[in-house]
Protein backbone atom coordinates (compact mmCIF):
# COMPACT_ATOMS: atom_id res chain seq x y z
CA UNK A 1 0.00 0.00 0.00
CA UNK A 2 1.20 3.42 -0.82
CA UNK A 3 -0.19 6.42 1.27
CA UNK A 4 0.25 10.09 0.57
CA UNK A 5 -0.70 13.05 3.12
CA UNK A 6 -0.74 16.16 1.37
CA UNK A 7 -1.05 20.34 3.00
CA UNK A 8 -2.46 23.05 0.70
CA UNK A 9 -2.30 26.27 2.45
CA UNK A 10 -5.06 28.92 1.54
CA UNK A 11 -6.99 26.46 -0.86
CA UNK A 12 -10.44 27.11 0.64
CA UNK A 13 -13.33 24.95 -0.80
CA UNK A 14 -16.77 24.34 0.49
CA UNK A 15 -17.31 21.46 2.76
CA UNK A 16 -19.81 19.40 1.08
CA UNK A 17 -18.51 19.42 -2.43
CA UNK A 18 -14.91 18.38 -0.60
CA UNK A 19 -16.92 15.68 0.45
CA UNK A 20 -18.45 14.50 -2.62
CA UNK A 21 -14.74 14.74 -3.99
CA UNK A 22 -13.69 12.05 -1.34
CA UNK A 23 -16.61 9.69 -2.00
CA UNK A 24 -15.44 10.23 -6.01
CA UNK A 25 -11.53 9.14 -5.02
CA UNK A 26 -12.93 6.13 -3.18
CA UNK A 27 -14.69 4.82 -5.92
CA UNK A 28 -11.48 4.90 -8.37
CA UNK A 29 -9.47 1.20 -9.21
CA UNK A 30 -7.05 1.06 -6.10
CA UNK A 31 -8.05 3.56 -3.73
CA UNK A 32 -8.66 1.80 -0.39
CA UNK A 33 -9.06 5.41 1.31
CA UNK A 34 -9.63 9.16 0.65
CA UNK A 35 -10.15 12.62 2.63
CA UNK A 36 -9.87 15.95 1.06
CA UNK A 37 -11.10 18.31 3.60
CA UNK A 38 -10.52 21.56 5.60
CA UNK A 39 -7.80 21.39 8.11
CA UNK A 40 -10.36 21.89 11.24
CA UNK A 41 -9.49 20.47 14.47
CA UNK A 42 -11.94 17.61 13.70
CA UNK A 43 -11.29 16.85 10.03
CA UNK A 44 -7.62 16.27 11.67
CA UNK A 45 -8.85 13.70 14.45
CA UNK A 46 -10.45 11.78 11.44
CA UNK A 47 -7.35 11.90 9.34
CA UNK A 48 -5.54 10.14 12.87
CA UNK A 49 -8.68 7.99 12.98
CA UNK A 50 -7.98 6.67 9.63
CA UNK A 51 -4.05 5.56 9.76
CA UNK A 52 -3.08 8.97 8.61
CA UNK A 53 0.21 10.42 9.69
CA UNK A 54 -0.59 13.74 11.17
CA UNK A 55 0.84 16.71 9.17
CA UNK A 56 3.32 19.23 11.34
CA UNK A 57 1.15 21.74 11.31
CA UNK A 58 -1.88 22.62 10.02
CA UNK A 59 -4.99 25.53 10.37
CA UNK A 60 -8.66 25.63 9.43
CA UNK A 61 -7.78 27.84 6.03
CA UNK A 62 -5.56 24.62 5.01
CA UNK A 63 -7.04 21.83 2.67
CA UNK A 64 -5.90 18.46 3.96
CA UNK A 65 -5.42 15.69 0.94
CA UNK A 66 -5.03 11.84 2.46
CA UNK A 67 -4.66 9.01 0.25
CA UNK A 68 -4.04 5.17 0.45
CA UNK A 69 -3.87 3.25 -2.73
CA UNK A 70 -2.61 0.00 -3.88
CA UNK A 71 0.22 1.25 -5.22
CA UNK A 72 2.27 4.76 -6.75
CA UNK A 73 0.09 4.68 -10.29
CA UNK A 74 -3.28 4.42 -7.97
CA UNK A 75 -2.00 7.02 -5.96
CA UNK A 76 -0.92 9.36 -9.28
CA UNK A 77 -4.50 8.77 -10.50
CA UNK A 78 -6.65 9.85 -7.94
CA UNK A 79 -4.89 13.07 -7.57
CA UNK A 80 -5.46 13.46 -11.40
CA UNK A 81 -9.03 13.50 -10.57
CA UNK A 82 -8.40 15.46 -7.67
CA UNK A 83 -7.22 18.39 -9.67
CA UNK A 84 -9.86 17.83 -12.43
CA UNK A 85 -12.23 17.82 -9.62
CA UNK A 86 -10.84 20.82 -8.12
CA UNK A 87 -10.93 22.96 -11.56
CA UNK A 88 -14.49 22.10 -12.43
CA UNK A 89 -15.39 23.55 -8.82
CA UNK A 90 -13.49 26.65 -8.97
CA UNK A 91 -12.39 28.46 -5.49
CA UNK A 92 -15.04 31.17 -3.96
CA UNK A 93 -15.14 34.38 -6.08
CA UNK A 94 -16.33 32.58 -9.39
CA UNK A 95 -14.79 31.76 -12.41
CA UNK A 96 -11.67 34.52 -13.42
CA UNK A 97 -12.27 36.08 -10.45
CA UNK A 98 -9.06 38.38 -9.08
CA UNK A 99 -10.70 39.78 -6.37
CA UNK A 100 -9.44 37.92 -2.98
CA UNK A 101 -12.21 36.55 -1.56
CA UNK A 102 -13.60 37.96 1.81
CA UNK A 103 -12.41 36.32 4.81
CA UNK A 104 -15.65 36.72 6.96
CA UNK A 105 -19.50 36.65 6.44
CA UNK A 106 -19.31 40.54 7.49
CA UNK A 107 -17.03 41.15 4.27
CA UNK A 108 -18.79 39.22 2.13
CA UNK A 109 -22.37 40.59 3.16
CA UNK A 110 -20.67 45.12 2.25
CA UNK A 111 -19.64 43.08 -1.20
CA UNK A 112 -22.82 41.58 -2.40
CA UNK A 113 -26.47 42.31 -2.77
CA UNK A 114 -27.22 38.73 -1.41
CA UNK A 115 -30.34 38.52 1.30
CA UNK A 116 -29.25 35.19 2.59
CA UNK A 117 -26.19 33.24 3.95
CA UNK A 118 -25.84 29.63 3.82
CA UNK A 119 -23.70 28.68 6.77
CA UNK A 120 -22.09 25.08 6.41
CA UNK A 121 -18.93 25.63 8.35
CA UNK A 122 -18.52 23.29 11.39
CA UNK A 123 -21.47 22.43 14.43
CA UNK A 124 -18.45 24.19 17.20
CA UNK A 125 -18.33 27.12 14.91
CA UNK A 126 -21.49 27.61 12.56
CA UNK A 127 -23.32 29.73 15.22
CA UNK A 128 -20.88 32.10 15.56
CA UNK A 129 -20.81 32.38 11.61
CA UNK A 130 -24.72 32.46 11.60
CA UNK A 131 -24.60 35.45 13.75
CA UNK A 132 -22.08 37.39 12.38
CA UNK A 133 -24.46 37.06 9.09
CA UNK A 134 -27.58 37.89 11.04
CA UNK A 135 -25.85 41.16 12.14
CA UNK A 136 -25.22 41.76 8.47
CA UNK A 137 -29.30 42.05 7.78
CA UNK A 138 -29.12 38.68 6.17
CA UNK A 139 -32.02 36.06 6.50
CA UNK A 140 -29.52 32.91 7.39
CA UNK A 141 -29.78 29.13 5.82
CA UNK A 142 -27.20 27.00 8.49
CA UNK A 143 -26.74 23.77 6.64
CA UNK A 144 -24.78 22.74 9.12
CA UNK A 145 -25.32 19.76 11.58
CA UNK A 146 -24.50 19.38 15.87
CA UNK A 147 -25.01 22.79 16.73
CA UNK A 148 -26.15 23.30 20.25
CA UNK A 149 -29.87 23.65 21.00
CA UNK A 150 -29.26 26.57 23.28
CA UNK A 151 -27.20 28.45 19.88
CA UNK A 152 -30.20 27.42 17.81
CA UNK A 153 -32.68 29.24 20.33
CA UNK A 154 -30.19 32.39 20.59
CA UNK A 155 -30.06 32.22 16.72
CA UNK A 156 -33.38 32.48 16.03
CA UNK A 157 -34.54 35.40 18.87
CA UNK A 158 -31.62 37.47 17.33
CA UNK A 159 -33.43 36.76 14.04
CA UNK A 160 -36.60 37.71 15.63
CA UNK A 161 -35.77 40.95 17.10
CA UNK A 162 -34.39 42.36 13.04
CA UNK A 163 -37.48 40.98 11.49
CA UNK A 164 -34.77 37.90 10.04
CA UNK A 165 -35.47 34.27 9.47
CA UNK A 166 -33.00 31.54 10.51
CA UNK A 167 -33.68 28.42 8.45
CA UNK A 168 -31.90 25.01 10.67
CA UNK A 169 -29.47 24.87 12.29
CA UNK A 170 -29.40 21.23 10.15
CA UNK A 171 -31.43 22.60 7.19
CA UNK A 172 -30.34 20.31 4.48
CA UNK A 173 -33.32 21.68 2.08
CA UNK A 174 -34.83 24.76 0.83
CA UNK A 175 -36.20 26.27 -2.23
CA UNK A 176 -36.48 29.71 -2.61
CA UNK A 177 -37.68 31.51 -5.94
CA UNK A 178 -37.62 28.40 -7.36
CA UNK A 179 -33.71 27.69 -6.63
CA UNK A 180 -32.44 25.06 -4.25
CA UNK A 181 -30.53 25.05 -1.62
CA UNK A 182 -28.26 21.93 -0.05
CA UNK A 183 -30.00 18.49 -1.10
CA UNK A 184 -32.60 20.24 -3.27
CA UNK A 185 -34.96 18.13 -5.73
CA UNK A 186 -35.57 19.70 -9.00
CA UNK A 187 -39.05 20.98 -8.90
CA UNK A 188 -40.95 23.50 -11.31
CA UNK A 189 -42.61 26.98 -10.16
CA UNK A 190 -46.16 26.36 -8.70
CA UNK A 191 -48.19 27.64 -6.26
CA UNK A 192 -47.67 25.78 -2.90
CA UNK A 193 -45.02 26.76 -0.32
CA UNK A 194 -43.66 24.50 2.43
CA UNK A 195 -42.33 25.22 5.71
CA UNK A 196 -40.21 22.02 7.00
CA UNK A 197 -39.05 20.84 9.99
CA UNK A 198 -37.39 18.25 8.33
CA UNK A 199 -35.11 17.67 5.72
CA UNK A 200 -36.02 14.36 3.78
CA UNK A 201 -39.77 14.81 4.74
CA UNK A 202 -39.63 18.19 2.42
CA UNK A 203 -38.02 16.33 -0.35
CA UNK A 204 -40.12 13.58 -0.29
CA UNK A 205 -43.69 16.02 -0.37
CA UNK A 206 -42.29 18.13 -3.31
CA UNK A 207 -41.11 14.57 -5.08
CA UNK A 208 -44.73 13.89 -4.41
CA UNK A 209 -46.12 17.11 -5.58
CA UNK A 210 -43.65 17.13 -8.46
CA UNK A 211 -45.40 13.44 -9.72
CA UNK A 212 -49.25 15.03 -9.21
CA UNK A 213 -47.64 17.75 -11.23
CA UNK A 214 -48.42 20.09 -8.73
CA UNK A 215 -45.27 22.64 -8.81
CA UNK A 216 -43.64 24.83 -5.90
CA UNK A 217 -41.94 27.56 -5.38
CA UNK A 218 -40.53 28.36 -1.81
CA UNK A 219 -39.60 25.62 0.40
CA UNK A 220 -38.22 26.87 3.71
CA UNK A 221 -36.65 24.69 5.42
CA UNK A 222 -36.82 25.30 9.49
CA UNK A 223 -34.19 22.69 11.04
CA UNK A 224 -35.80 19.08 12.93
CA UNK A 225 -35.68 20.43 16.42
CA UNK A 226 -37.88 23.81 15.14
CA UNK A 227 -40.99 21.99 16.67
CA UNK A 228 -39.44 20.85 19.78
CA UNK A 229 -40.13 21.66 23.28
CA UNK A 230 -37.32 23.90 23.10
CA UNK A 231 -37.46 25.97 20.17
CA UNK A 232 -40.99 26.40 20.55
CA UNK A 233 -41.62 26.58 16.30
CA UNK A 234 -39.96 29.91 16.80
CA UNK A 235 -39.13 29.82 12.52
CA UNK A 236 -41.80 28.34 11.74
CA UNK A 237 -44.07 31.37 12.94
CA UNK A 238 -42.00 33.37 11.37
CA UNK A 239 -41.84 31.63 7.56
CA UNK A 240 -45.04 31.04 8.07
CA UNK A 241 -45.79 34.94 8.06
CA UNK A 242 -43.17 35.77 5.14
CA UNK A 243 -44.92 33.32 2.84
CA UNK A 244 -48.79 34.26 3.93
CA UNK A 245 -47.70 37.77 2.53
CA UNK A 246 -46.68 36.32 -1.09
CA UNK A 247 -49.16 36.70 -3.63
CA UNK A 248 -48.09 33.95 -5.18
CA UNK A 249 -48.61 31.35 -2.84
CA UNK A 250 -52.21 30.32 -3.05
CA UNK A 251 -51.60 27.11 -0.69
CA UNK A 252 -49.25 26.40 1.99
CA UNK A 253 -48.05 23.26 3.85
CA UNK A 254 -46.46 22.65 7.04
CA UNK A 255 -44.46 19.21 7.20
CA UNK A 256 -42.59 18.28 10.43
CA UNK A 257 -41.37 15.21 12.23
CA UNK A 258 -42.70 14.11 15.26
CA UNK A 259 -43.64 17.47 16.94
CA UNK A 260 -44.15 18.49 20.88
CA UNK A 261 -47.60 18.27 21.36
CA UNK A 262 -48.51 21.84 22.78
CA UNK A 263 -46.09 23.39 19.97
CA UNK A 264 -48.12 21.45 17.23
CA UNK A 265 -51.07 23.39 18.58
CA UNK A 266 -49.51 26.75 18.70
CA UNK A 267 -48.37 26.59 15.17
CA UNK A 268 -52.28 25.42 14.49
CA UNK A 269 -53.72 28.42 15.75
CA UNK A 270 -51.25 30.35 14.14
CA UNK A 271 -51.59 28.83 10.35
CA UNK A 272 -55.77 29.10 11.22
CA UNK A 273 -54.86 33.19 11.44
CA UNK A 274 -53.76 33.17 8.25
CA UNK A 275 -54.95 34.21 4.61
CA UNK A 276 -53.33 31.93 2.56
CA UNK A 277 -55.16 28.53 2.96
CA UNK A 278 -52.56 25.96 5.25
CA UNK A 279 -52.06 21.98 5.30
CA UNK A 280 -50.72 20.81 8.40
CA UNK A 281 -48.69 17.33 7.76
CA UNK A 282 -47.45 16.65 11.37
CA UNK A 283 -46.03 13.09 11.20
CA UNK A 284 -46.90 11.32 14.47
CA UNK A 285 -48.98 8.49 15.86
CA UNK A 286 -52.97 8.68 14.80
CA UNK A 287 -51.88 11.44 11.98
CA UNK A 288 -51.28 11.08 8.15
CA UNK A 289 -48.75 10.14 6.23
CA UNK A 290 -46.43 12.22 4.14
CA UNK A 291 -48.17 10.64 1.04
CA UNK A 292 -51.55 11.57 2.40
CA UNK A 293 -50.84 15.04 3.04
CA UNK A 294 -49.72 15.43 -0.72
CA UNK A 295 -52.81 14.12 -1.80
CA UNK A 296 -54.52 16.51 0.40
CA UNK A 297 -52.22 19.45 -0.55
CA UNK A 298 -53.03 18.41 -4.78
CA UNK A 299 -56.68 18.95 -3.74
CA UNK A 300 -56.47 22.06 -2.18
CA UNK A 301 -54.90 23.24 -5.63
CA UNK A 302 -57.38 22.17 -7.91
CA UNK A 303 -55.35 19.54 -9.55
CA UNK A 304 -56.54 15.37 -9.61
CA UNK A 305 -54.38 13.48 -7.31
CA UNK A 306 -52.50 10.57 -9.00
CA UNK A 307 -51.10 7.39 -7.08
CA UNK A 308 -47.40 7.54 -6.62
CA UNK A 309 -45.48 4.83 -9.01
CA UNK A 310 -44.37 1.22 -8.15
CA UNK A 311 -41.63 -0.64 -10.00
CA UNK A 312 -40.75 -4.57 -9.74
CA UNK A 313 -42.09 -7.60 -10.29
CA UNK A 314 -44.38 -9.50 -8.30
CA UNK A 315 -44.17 -9.48 -4.54
CA UNK A 316 -42.62 -12.59 -2.81
CA UNK A 317 -44.37 -15.00 -0.22
CA UNK A 318 -44.65 -13.74 3.01
CA UNK A 319 -41.62 -15.16 5.12
CA UNK A 320 -41.11 -15.11 8.94
CA UNK A 321 -38.50 -12.73 10.47
CA UNK A 322 -37.66 -9.25 11.15
CA UNK A 323 -37.92 -6.02 9.30
CA UNK A 324 -34.69 -4.01 8.86
CA UNK A 325 -35.06 -0.26 7.67
CA UNK A 326 -31.78 0.92 6.49
CA UNK A 327 -32.80 4.69 5.89
CA UNK A 328 -30.36 7.56 5.29
CA UNK A 329 -33.66 10.23 5.71
CA UNK A 330 -34.47 11.02 9.22
CA UNK A 331 -38.15 11.65 8.62
CA UNK A 332 -38.29 8.86 6.21
CA UNK A 333 -37.32 6.33 9.10
CA UNK A 334 -39.42 8.20 11.41
CA UNK A 335 -42.78 7.68 8.93
CA UNK A 336 -41.99 3.93 8.42
CA UNK A 337 -41.56 3.75 11.64
CA UNK A 338 -45.02 4.98 12.77
CA UNK A 339 -46.40 3.19 10.19
CA UNK A 340 -44.83 -0.16 10.97
CA UNK A 341 -45.25 0.15 15.36
CA UNK A 342 -49.33 -0.25 14.19
CA UNK A 343 -48.22 -4.21 13.35
CA UNK A 344 -45.23 -5.17 14.89
CA UNK A 345 -45.32 -3.44 18.18
CA UNK A 346 -42.80 -1.16 19.34
CA UNK A 347 -39.29 -0.97 17.45
CA UNK A 348 -35.44 -1.07 18.00
CA UNK A 349 -33.88 2.01 16.51
CA UNK A 350 -30.78 5.00 16.96
CA UNK A 351 -33.93 7.20 16.86
CA UNK A 352 -36.64 5.16 18.59
CA UNK A 353 -40.06 5.99 18.71
CA UNK A 354 -41.64 6.46 22.31
CA UNK A 355 -41.86 2.94 23.70
CA UNK A 356 -39.14 1.31 21.35
CA UNK A 357 -35.63 0.46 22.49
CA UNK A 358 -32.49 2.43 21.72
CA UNK A 359 -29.92 0.81 20.11
CA UNK A 360 -26.32 0.22 21.43
CA UNK A 361 -23.59 1.90 20.14
CA UNK A 362 -22.86 -0.74 17.33
CA UNK A 363 -26.25 -0.57 16.25
CA UNK A 364 -26.28 -4.07 15.99
CA UNK A 365 -30.06 -5.30 14.83
CA UNK A 366 -32.18 -6.12 17.92
CA UNK A 367 -35.25 -7.78 15.97
CA UNK A 368 -37.31 -5.25 14.07
CA UNK A 369 -34.73 -2.84 13.66
CA UNK A 370 -34.72 0.75 11.75
CA UNK A 371 -31.26 2.57 11.45
CA UNK A 372 -31.09 6.58 10.17
CA UNK A 373 -27.62 6.74 9.09
CA UNK A 374 -27.98 10.13 8.67
CA UNK A 375 -28.11 10.95 12.41
CA UNK A 376 -26.40 13.99 13.91
CA UNK A 377 -23.77 11.28 15.47
CA UNK A 378 -23.26 9.19 12.93
CA UNK A 379 -22.24 12.27 10.40
CA UNK A 380 -19.51 13.89 12.60
CA UNK A 381 -16.39 13.83 10.23
CA UNK A 382 -17.71 11.71 7.45
CA UNK A 383 -20.03 12.97 4.76
CA UNK A 384 -24.02 12.67 5.02
CA UNK A 385 -25.05 9.12 3.90
CA UNK A 386 -26.75 10.67 0.88
CA UNK A 387 -23.38 11.50 -0.52
CA UNK A 388 -21.40 8.61 0.89
CA UNK A 389 -23.42 5.56 1.14
CA UNK A 390 -20.43 3.63 2.32
CA UNK A 391 -21.67 2.82 5.99
CA UNK A 392 -24.87 1.95 4.21
CA UNK A 393 -23.54 -0.38 2.06
CA UNK A 394 -21.68 -2.26 4.41
CA UNK A 395 -24.73 -2.65 6.84
CA UNK A 396 -27.33 -3.77 3.89
CA UNK A 397 -24.56 -6.46 3.18
CA UNK A 398 -25.05 -7.77 6.95
CA UNK A 399 -28.85 -7.59 6.74
CA UNK A 400 -29.08 -9.83 3.65
CA UNK A 401 -26.66 -12.35 5.45
CA UNK A 402 -28.42 -12.81 8.37
CA UNK A 403 -30.67 -15.81 8.33
CA UNK A 404 -33.04 -13.96 11.22
CA UNK A 405 -33.68 -10.86 8.69
CA UNK A 406 -36.35 -11.45 6.47
CA UNK A 407 -37.28 -8.05 4.49
CA UNK A 408 -34.86 -5.09 4.16
CA UNK A 409 -36.40 -1.60 3.58
CA UNK A 410 -34.05 1.58 1.90
CA UNK A 411 -34.85 4.94 0.51
CA UNK A 412 -32.80 6.39 -2.24
CA UNK A 413 -33.33 10.32 -2.38
CA UNK A 414 -32.44 12.15 -5.08
CA UNK A 415 -31.54 15.38 -6.38
CA UNK A 416 -28.82 18.12 -6.25
CA UNK A 417 -25.87 17.70 -3.34
CA UNK A 418 -26.93 13.65 -3.63
CA UNK A 419 -24.66 10.56 -4.87
CA UNK A 420 -25.13 10.95 -8.66
CA UNK A 421 -25.71 6.91 -8.71
CA UNK A 422 -26.79 5.20 -5.74
CA UNK A 423 -28.84 2.60 -7.67
CA UNK A 424 -26.03 1.27 -9.53
CA UNK A 425 -24.44 0.90 -6.07
CA UNK A 426 -27.29 -0.59 -3.88
CA UNK A 427 -28.09 -2.74 -7.20
CA UNK A 428 -24.99 -5.30 -6.89
CA UNK A 429 -25.87 -5.81 -3.38
CA UNK A 430 -29.88 -6.46 -3.76
CA UNK A 431 -29.40 -8.47 -6.93
CA UNK A 432 -27.26 -11.13 -4.66
CA UNK A 433 -29.70 -11.42 -1.80
CA UNK A 434 -32.13 -13.76 -1.16
CA UNK A 435 -34.07 -11.24 1.12
CA UNK A 436 -36.63 -9.06 -0.39
CA UNK A 437 -35.36 -5.14 -0.67
CA UNK A 438 -38.08 -3.03 -0.55
CA UNK A 439 -37.06 0.71 -1.81
CA UNK A 440 -38.68 4.29 -0.56
CA UNK A 441 -37.66 6.43 -4.27
CA UNK A 442 -37.42 10.48 -3.63
CA UNK A 443 -37.23 12.49 -6.38
CA UNK A 444 -38.46 14.54 -9.36
CA UNK A 445 -38.62 13.73 -13.05
CA UNK A 446 -35.69 16.44 -13.40
CA UNK A 447 -33.96 15.70 -11.21
CA UNK A 448 -30.05 15.06 -12.17
CA UNK A 449 -29.92 11.49 -11.49
CA UNK A 450 -33.11 10.42 -13.51
CA UNK A 451 -36.14 8.96 -11.45
CA UNK A 452 -36.76 6.87 -14.07
CA UNK A 453 -33.25 5.31 -14.87
CA UNK A 454 -32.73 5.32 -10.66
CA UNK A 455 -36.04 3.03 -10.63
CA UNK A 456 -35.32 1.13 -13.56
CA UNK A 457 -31.93 -0.21 -12.36
CA UNK A 458 -33.46 -0.79 -8.72
CA UNK A 459 -36.20 -3.06 -9.92
CA UNK A 460 -33.60 -4.91 -12.27
CA UNK A 461 -31.71 -5.86 -9.44
CA UNK A 462 -35.38 -7.79 -8.27
CA UNK A 463 -36.16 -4.65 -5.69
CA UNK A 464 -39.71 -3.36 -5.42
CA UNK A 465 -39.74 -0.04 -5.48
CA UNK A 466 -42.32 2.79 -5.16
CA UNK A 467 -42.66 6.52 -5.31
CA UNK A 468 -44.27 6.67 -1.82
CA UNK A 469 -42.66 5.88 1.54
CA UNK A 470 -45.81 5.11 3.26
CA UNK A 471 -46.48 2.68 0.41
CA UNK A 472 -43.29 1.15 0.42
CA UNK A 473 -43.44 0.12 4.14
CA UNK A 474 -47.13 -1.11 4.16
CA UNK A 475 -45.51 -3.33 0.89
CA UNK A 476 -42.56 -4.42 3.00
CA UNK A 477 -44.80 -5.41 5.95
CA UNK A 478 -46.68 -7.26 4.00
CA UNK A 479 -44.07 -9.61 2.93
CA UNK A 480 -43.54 -10.67 6.61
CA UNK A 481 -44.93 -13.86 8.38
CA UNK A 482 -47.92 -13.60 10.54
CA UNK A 483 -44.83 -14.88 13.00
CA UNK A 484 -43.50 -11.31 12.81
CA UNK A 485 -47.06 -9.59 13.57
CA UNK A 486 -47.30 -8.62 17.52
CA UNK A 487 -50.35 -8.60 19.05
CA UNK A 488 -50.99 -4.98 20.17
CA UNK A 489 -53.22 -3.59 23.18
Amino acid sequence: MTRTVEVRSGAYRDSVGLMQISTQLRTLPGVEAALVAMATELNVELLDSMGFDRPASTSPNDMLVAIEAADDDAVAEALRVLEAALTAAPAPGGEGATDVAPPTVLAAARRSPARLALISTPGAVAAIDAADALGAGLDVMVFSDNVAVEHEIALKEMAADNGLLVMGPDCGTAVIDGIGLGFANVVRPGPVAIVAASGTGAQHLMALLDGAGVGVTHCVGVGGRDLSDQVRGRSTLAALDRLDADDSVTTIVVVSKPPADDVADLVTAHADGLRTPTVLGYLGPGRPDITATAQRVVEATGATWQQPRRWGGDAPLPRDGDLRGLFTGGTLCDEAMLIATQQLGPLASNIPLAGGTRLDADLASQGHTFIDFGDDQLTVGRPHPMIDPTLRLERLAVEVADPSCAVVMLDVVLGHGAHTDQATDLAAAIRDADTPVVVSLVGTRDDPQGIEAQAQTLAGAGAIVHASNAAATREALSLLGQHAHKDMP
